[in-house]
């Protein structure tokens, strides 16, 4: 605010003295907050819009299988506590999420309208692809059809394939890590090398590179000044906990090998 102010008061004072000084300090003022305003308005209609198509794409899974089951809707109501939504938020969740299931629902439209809300940002995208990931695997396990489905989103939000196999992965590694025996030993190793998308050839130094790159990528902080509503935050946190287990056991593996 300040250099905004001196800096517009420098450029008057060299056109006109102390008026221009006066006159450039004040317009230096008023083109800040234009700008602040334009920032913080776009920023909220940025998280408005990614809990919007969230929901509605939540929805358009669930029907995937030609029906919404009471279990989905249940999902889709414990998300609604997860996220933290006011009761104002939770009324719009509730009806995107019926647009969602309706059949003239148009998928890659929606995809593609909030990829250009959120102008196309990497780590936004990829926080929601990650929502409908935890979503359909709220039961446990991701079916080949529900892959089917994630696949089909990462593609309408730009994204490779192999996020879903990853973020698949890091799933699977925080189930093992929260005391679920489903995996061996050697399964949940496999699963925390995919979950950082690193091959088990992979340098200590590239490992290391790239546990650091992720866990900046996803920091909740930079992720909201990006446009993650903080109903969200508690989810960024978990995926970089979740890293963080992947990076552990490929570690502590390394460890005993060695």
């Amino acid at each position: 605010m300040l250099f905004a102010i001196l800096l517009g008061a420098a450029i008057g004072y060299a056109f006109g003295k102390v008026p221009g000084m006066l006159i450039g300090a004040a317009l230096g003022a008023f083109l800040l907050n234009r700008l602040k305003k334009r920032l913080v308005g776009r920023l909220r209609d940025m998280q408005s819009g990614f809990v919007e198509s969230v929901f509605a794409v939540m929805g358009a899974v669930s029907k995937a299988d030609g029906v919404v089951t009471d279990d989905e809707i249940r999902m889709a109501e414990a998300m609604f506590d997860r996220f933290h939504l006011s009761a104002e938020q939770r009324e719009s969740a509730k009806a995107a999420f019926s647009r969602g299931k309706s059949p003239d629902f148009d998928l890659d439209a929606e995809l593609a309208r909030f990829r250009r809300v959120c102008s196309g940002q990497s780590a936004l995208l990829q926080m929601f692809l990650q929502v409908q990931v935890s979503a359909v695997a709220a039961d446990g396990e991701v079916h080949p059809a529900e892959h089917e489905m994630l696949v089909r989103i990462a593609r309408g939000l730009g994204l490779s394939e192999s996020l879903v196999e990853q973020l698949e992965a890091t799933l699977r590694g925080a189930q093992a890590g929260a005391g679920a025996n489903k995996y061996s030993t050697s399964e949940q190793i496999d699963n925390a090398y995919k979950a950082l998308g690193v091959s088990p050839s992979a340098s200590d130094a590239e490992l290391k590179r790239t546990y650091r790159k992720l866990m900046s990528e996803n920091h909740p902080d930079k992720l909201a000044g990006r446009g993650l509503p903080e109903s969200m935050r508690e989810m960024a946190e978990e995926r970089t906990r979740e890293i963080s287990h992947a990076y552990d056991v490929i570690k502590e593996a390394r460890k005993q090998s060695a």
